[in-house]
């Protein structure tokens, strides 16, 4: 993945960051909380969850870092309030195995505070970063 830091105008590129996962695995929080720490995101929720289309992840994002929070059915199930069936949450994690095999980082957000996730995830992009840099 590709993380130049620059774009042809000179200004400084935004590392565009794919977030993809089941239901009640903390997507939306975790997007919410780091754009509030970090300007130099570009940050994307991936509703893969809910398509059939293996690769749709990389066909309307592309991602420099994809990032997968994992979530058991039992957590997700209460974070959620869902009323779904084991079966359908089996569904999920099914298509969104491409996701997951391709994901630069699995965080499995079960036993995690919501600040925990995130400052697991901004070190790992700021690990990232000074790779593709030197």
């Amino acid at each position: 993945m590709s993380m130049n830091p620059e774009n042809l105008t000179g200004t400084k590129k935004l590392t565009l960051v794919g977030v993809v996962g089941p239901c009640g695995s903390g997507k939306t929080t975790l997007i919410r909380l780091l754009k509030t720490r970090r300007s130099d995101l570009d940050l994307r929720h991936i509703a893969q969850e809910h398509s059939y289309v293996a690769t749709m992840w990389q066909k309307i994002v592309s991602p420099d870092i994809l990032i997968f929070l994992d979530a058991s059915f039992e957590v997700a199930t209460t974070r959620r309030k869902l009323k779904w069936t084991e079966s359908e949450y089996q569904e999920q994690l099914y298509r969104l195995r491409d996701a997951r095999d391709h994901a630069d980082m699995v965080i499995t957000t079960d036993h995690l505070s919501t600040q925990q996730v995130a400052e697991q995830v901004i070190e790992f992009i700021d690990q990232m970063k000074t790779s593709a840099s030197n």
